[in-house]
């Protein structure tokens, strides 16, 4: 299966700024099987945890953040690009593969205590998943674990996460 969960991602060079190898994730989401596939893999590396809600980074990560909530009957709570959130945010800067951006969680969405898995689809310099991961444990939840889609493993985005555990179901 893994061999097919491979093969749904397609590579666009050049995008979205020249020398970027951009992995596409469109057609896998197209596919229900592949697709259902890839939610049980997310499930499955938070396996004999308790978790309390799953974090989702805008916006791919959103997609599968919400399929592993739904699936694992918690909450979902995004972290978004600054500015998107309504409400009263904690925001973190931070760099990323090919700029800057800065991400924002609401202040009351993770509470002291609770458990979260944070997923996303893509792991790559680690910038974005480390400013998630910051501001969910300064909000005093703890971070249980990290599940990516993929991971681009040559750029070491495991470094940024220190010894929070890091599963990928797709690396290249």
């Amino acid at each position: 299966m893994i061999d097919r969960l491979n093969a749904a991602v397609r590579d666009i060079p050049d995008f979205p700024k020249p020398g970027i190898l951009f992995k596409d994730i469109t057609p896998l989401l197209a596919n229900g099987e592949l697709f259902r596939e890839s939610i049980t893999r997310l499930c499955a590396t938070a396996d004999g945890q308790r978790v309390d809600k799953v974090v989702g980074i805008d916006a791919r990560g959103f997609i599968f953040a919400a399929a592993v909530a739904d699936r694992m009957g918690v909450g979902f709570v995004p972290v978004r690009k600054q500015g998107k959130l309504p409400w009263k945010t904690r925001g973190l800067a931070y760099s990323l593969e090919y700029g800057e951006n800065v991400v924002e969680l609401h202040e009351d969405a993770v509470h002291p205590g609770e458990n979260i898995l944070l997923v996303d689809d893509l792991l790559a310099t680690g910038g974005t998943a480390a400013a998630a991961a910051e501001l969910i444990t300064s909000l005093g939840a703890h971070l249980i674990g990290a599940a990516f889609f993929i991971e681009l493993t040559e750029l070491n985005g495991r470094e940024k996460l220190g010894n929070y555990p890091i599963h990928s179901i797709l690396r290249y």
